[in-house]
């Protein structure tokens, strides 16, 4: 039975599609399978990722119930994706996902679902899908400002956040220390992934990045991030592997802890 992991952030441009492929491929990549859906209706990045711009089927034609939800799955190379649709403008029930993917949790060890930059009635369909939570967020003051917002909002919920994704850390004075994110947002880090350009590069070619660039460090965070939510052990380049050994990061601490947390 899968596991449903939702991805939110109230800001847009913090890499929310990005990190729901590059987790996604992660842990495609320990063996299991994983299906990716665009809960994000009236904006779908998901798709546009993969080239795939105007599907037959789509997660639109699955909450309308003109289509059976396995009928709009696309199978890709390491996972499958549902995509939302670019041009449908009708009126739907999104809070109808939940029960639309329990059908499919049968198929898959995993089930990532994307969500919109806002709270709105797509993103409360993603809360009440997922086994999981976990909010991107980008090392600023006004990213984090509305990551404060979208805890206090989900927690008044009564639903909790596993954890914090920082993304497009330029390792600069001037932004935010994962340490200090940590503490504000009472959310454990669970991974820090620095700014690559060759995530645009990946992009352009309808690539996962997971893949373009296995041996980054990027790669190498959602890859440890992919093997803590498994509770398997990853086994990174030597030299890496040595030196975050000797000094452990937050998110290394805090994906030990949620680990045995799980797993033992």
């Amino acid at each position: 039975m899968a596991r449903v992991i939702g991805i939110l952030s109230l800001k847009g441009g913090v890499g929310k599609t990005f990190t729901v492929t590059a987790l996604g491929d992660a842990l495609s990549d320990f063996g299991k399978k994983v299906l990716l859906v665009d809960g994000n209706l009236s904006a779908p990045n998901l798709g546009i990722h993969f080239n795939i711009l105007n599907p037959a089927a789509t997660l639109h034609s699955v909450l309308k119930g003109e289509v059976n939800p396995k009928d709009a799955v696309h199978k890709l190379d390491n996972f499958d994706i549902i995509p939302s649709s670019l041009f449908d403008n009708s009126v739907i029930n999104p809070l109808k996902l939940r029960d639309k993917i329990k059908y499919l949790k049968r198929s898959y060890d995993f089930i990532i679902l994307d969500s919109p930059p806002s709270i709105n009635e797509e993103s409360l369909a993603v809360l009440n899908a997922s086994d999981e939570l976990f909010v991107v967020i980008t090392p600023d003051y006004q990213t984090l400002g509305t990551t404060l917002k979208t805890i206090k909002s989900i927690k008044q919920k009564g639903i909790p956040v596993d954890g914090l994704i920082i993304n497009k850390v330029h390792k600069k004075d001037f932004e935010i220390s994962s340490e200090n994110i940590e503490d504000t947002a009472e959310i454990p880090v669970m991974a820090v992934i620095p700014h690559d350009i060759n995530v645009l590069r990946a992009q352009s070619k309808f690539r996962v990045y997971t893949k373009y660039k296995p041996k980054s460090e990027g790669s190498d965070e959602f890859k440890r991030l992919a093997a803590a939510l498994l509770g398997q052990k990853y086994k990174p380049v030597k030299m890496r592997r040595t030196f975050r050994w000797l000094n452990p990061k937050r998110q290394d601490i805090n994906r030990t802890i949620f680990y045995e947390s799980i797993f033992r």
